[in-house]
């Protein structure tokens, strides 16, 4: 997991970003002016919850079940960004991300990968994780739409071999 000495006075301010409607998916958060590489651009915020909350919580919206603000944190909480969450819930997933999340002290940050030019839209890899078997079902649930060159056609995290050494970013969290 990546994490970050940076402090809330290092965010940008909050007219470098505006949410509308994207056409990956929904809503989207989109560049109003340059952003440069390695900004920290704006905090995921959200309530704090256990896993057994995000059960609870997980499938509450029968159009679309598996659509979720759920943030992971290190420490096993999590944050829902449905409730008390701000413009960073409606950032998309792309496989190509122009930004990644890291975690500092239990709070996630959005950054910049690279330059971000005004109207882009900002996005993240989500990784989701999943403890089910993977099917069908769950590959459509979980389809990517981000229209990459290098799409996987999935939001779920890619299985990679990794050394104890190497630091992770930050994850957006898939229901149990």
């Amino acid at each position: 997991m990546k994490s970050s000495s940076a402090s809330t006075a290092d965010l940008l301010s909050d007219t470098h970003i505006k949410v509308r409607h994207s056409t990956i998916h929904g809503n989207g958060v989109f560049a109003t002016r340059k952003i440069p590489a390695g900004a920290r651009i704006i905090e995921y915020q959200g309530k704090r919850i256990t896993e057994k909350q995000a059960e609870k919580r997980f499938g509450l919206d029968p159009d679309n079940p598996f659509h979720t603000f759920f943030f992971s944190l290190e420490s096993g909480k999590l944050i829902d960004g449905g409730d008390e969450g701000n413009e960073a819930r409606w950032i998309n997933h792309s496989c190509e991300p122009n930004c990644e999340a890291q975690e500092d002290k239990g709070r996630v940050f959005i950054h910049a990968l690279r330059d971000i030019a005004r109207g882009e839209e900002l996005n993240y890899d989500y990784g989701l994780v999943i403890d089910e078997k993977l099917n069908k079902a769950l590959k459509k649930a979980y389809e990517c739409r981000c229209g990459s060159d290098s799409c996987r056609g999935t939001m779920l995290a890619v299985k990679k071999k990794t050394s104890a050494s190497t630091k992770k970013p930050a994850k957006k969290s898939a229901a149990k």
